[in-house]
């Protein structure tokens, strides 16, 4: 999540960094103010915006949610083309399949960054009630990162990506529940759903190499062979169960203008709930698989992702430093939405 030109810096940094830093002889208090504004762990937001809702307020399973992550987290790092990645992809297709969901693979094949050897990536598209021609498409990296590289210990130990990777996909694990039940009569939305689940997000080991490939390879297929549907509107769910919960509108979402009403419906919808973590204002600018979605593919998508989150890329993202009610939260929006989505 990073913009090209970002020489040496994190993909996962906003993209308006660089500006500041390019000032930093300039104005070099204003760039320290910036830097403790946007890194991760720095929430910017003052005292007293979090609701008051527990689990028992909110119409939607966290705790269920919170174990499917547990059970991802469980199966050790992740990384496209691993061991751990094909039982989770096996996990993931019998879950989806169980509650009635139909299962598409996606298979792409790429260069290891540093060995040069083929890895192959699988992108796995799931399909709730396919004779809707307007649908919505829900999006969650299922990879990890092959190493913590931000672990001031440890940059090479062992990452299991409870809120980065697992997250969104726990919480889509736990929203085909909603789907399941909706099998045999109508879903009471207008718009038919499906989940993407994108893997090599961020299969990289250093920050020249390309981030976004199982989304810029679904985009590039859905853009040359469009399907017999077409997606109204994408939705990237991405590090959504940080216990410290806070999600700023993503500027390129809330500026794009086929995405903002999207941001709006989806930040009011949380107001009409009484969900206080979605904080209707914009903040970082990121790179994410909301980028190639709508660049390439044409689909209106914005990123739903709480930055704020000092675990990031460190060791120390794992289950324990996520919660059952920032999914509850988090999910009872999304699923409001999609009810309630024209």
């Amino acid at each position: 999540m990073a913009t090209p030109d970002q020489a040496g810096a994190d993909m996962r940094k906003p993209t308006g960094q660089t500006l500041f830093l390019a000032a930093v002889v300039v104005v070099s208090s204003v760039v320290a103010g910036y830097l403790l504004f946007t890194q991760p762990g720095h929430s910017g937001r003052q005292a007293g915006e979090k609701s008051r809702l527990t689990l028992e307020d909110i119409d939607f399973n966290g705790r269920r949610a919170y174990g499917y992550l547990e059970q991802l987290c469980a199966l050790g790092p992740r990384p496209t083309g691993s061991e751990a990645m094909s039982r989770q992809q096996q996990l993931l297709i019998e879950h989806f399949q169980k509650l009635g969901g139909q299962i598409t693979r996606q298979a792409f094949q790429f260069r290891h960054p540093v060995t040069g050897q083929p890895v192959i990536g699988t992108n796995l598209l799931v399909t709730w009630h396919p004779q809707s021609r307007e649908r919505v498409l829900l999006v969650a990296h299922y990879d990890t990162r092959p190493f913590p590289d931000r672990d001031p210990q440890n940059p090479r130990g062992t990452f299991v990506g409870a809120n980065d990777g697992a997250s969104g996909t726990a919480l889509l694990m736990e929203l085909a529940h909603d789907f399941s039940q909706f099998q045999s009569r109508k879903w009471p939305g207008q718009l038919g759903v499906d989940f993407l689940l994108v893997d090599a997000e961020e299969f990289v080991f250093d920050d020249r190499q390309p981030y976004f490939l199982g989304s810029e390879f679904f985009a590039g297929q859905y853009a040359k062979n469009p399907p017999p549907y077409r997606y109204r509107w994408g939705i990237v769910l991405d590090m959504v169960a940080d216990a410290d919960l806070q999600i700023y509108q993503e500027r390129n979402s809330l500026l794009w203008r086929d995405t903002r009403p999207l941001v709006e419906a989806l930040w009011q919808t949380a107001a009409d709930l009484g969900v206080r973590e979605f904080v209707p204002r914009p903040k970082h600018e990121i790179r994410d698989d909301h980028l190639p979605l709508r660049n390439v593919a044409r689909i209106p998508t914005c990123d739903v992702i709480d930055f704020d989150y000092p675990p990031w890329h460190t060791q120390d993202d794992v289950p324990a430093r996520c919660s059952a009610l920032s999914l509850a939260k988090v999910g009872w929006v999304v699923r409001t939405w999609l009810q309630q989505a024209r």
